[in-house]
């Protein structure tokens, strides 16, 4: 039998307008259209999946525990938001299992690309089965797990380097600007491309001056890194638009236009389970309208053509997209 949140979905998927203001489940859907030409072969290149717990439990030590949000869902999204690719991340809580993120690669087809979590269980035959699948990289998450000693970020990098190597995958980090200034020596070196999470975790309140920006600058402008204009929302405060962002993405296209990428975040898992809660309970997703959110990209980047750099160009280049 089908449930109401599956009639939902299929509508979704069809392009029914819903006028209900409960229309749409829990995972968020853009509610304002986007004003500007979106580029052939358009890629949001940070996303996640959160599948059935029953199907797909959650690892026991996260920090927080989302909601759930479907492939259904995210090509929904993606129909709106008229982008054709995708890439999907694991999150922290998921661990080192990677199967969730396998079940929306597998949904979506060869429009979709995976970043994977690992650690030292994961043999090299996994990786060889995750690179068939169309994983491309692998993800350090320091900033949900509250890593900030510059010598843990240090070890905890050159052995995602090591293994990474021979592979030719990226490694890709969540962190704050103090730990990228730590490693930035590491990162200059580094034999596999990098890519920074969300801004690379500056905070647009303190603006382009903020100790480490200049850091993260200067990996951008020799190429490299590179930085996911993401989650503007995680940046900053000012809702819908953010616009206290604005110089920081300015800033970091101004760098190096061809080292960055854009994407939503969806579907906004909020990573802090909130004072007197458990970690066990269920912490409701950011209501965030993607559609304003992409709209922004335009006051970014004014030039068509360096809005296809950051759309369709780099993230071929990156995850291997053709």
């Amino acid at each position: 039998m089908l449930t109401r949140r599956d009639m939902m979905l299929a509508s979704i998927a069809a392009g029914v307008t819903m006028t209900s203001s409960n229309a749409f489940s829990k995972a968020a859907q853009p509610s304002t259209a986007v004003n500007f030409d979106v580029p052939a072969g358009a890629c949001d290149c940070h996303t996640h999946i959160h599948g059935d717990p029953e199907k797909f439990p959650f690892f026991a030590g996260r920090v927080y525990t989302p909601e759930p949000a479907s492939p259904e869902e995210m090509s929904a999204l993606h129909k709106a938001l008229h982008v054709e690719r995708v890439v999907i991340v694991t999150p922290s809580v998921y661990g080192p299992d990677n199967s969730s993120t396998l079940f929306g690669i597998t949904a979506r087809g060869p429009t979709a690309r995976g970043v994977a979590v690992i650690d030292d269980k994961t043999s090299e035959s996994d990786l060889d089965a995750m690179n068939k699948a169309g994983f491309r990289g692998i993800r350090l998450n320091l900033a949900t797990g509250g890593v900030n000693d510059p010598n843990v970020g240090r070890q905890r990098f050159s052995a995602a380097i090591e293994r990474m190597k021979a592979r030719g995958w990226h490694v890709q980090l969540f962190t704050s600007l103090a730990m990228i200034s730590a490693i930035k020596d590491l990162v200059a070196t580094a034999p596999v491309p990098v890519v920074f999470d969300h801004f690379g975790g500056a905070e647009a309140a303190l603006g382009t001056d903020q100790p480490g920006f200049a850091d993260l600058l200067a990996l951008v402008k020799s190429g490299k890194a590179y930085v996911k204009i993401s989650g503007a929302y995680r940046a900053s405060k000012l809702a819908p638009d953010y616009a206290d962002a604005t110089p920081l993405a300015q800033a970091l296209i101004a760098a190096n236009a061809e080292r960055i990428v854009w994407g939503t975040d969806w579907p906004h898992p909020d990573s802090v389970t909130p004072q007197g809660k458990k970690v066990t309970d269920v912490t409701p997703l950011f209501q965030i309208d993607d559609g304003r959110l992409l709209n922004q990209l335009p006051v970014w980047a004014p030039d068509a053509a360096v809005r296809k750099a950051i759309l369709v160009d780099n993230p071929a280049r990156l995850y291997g997209f053709t």
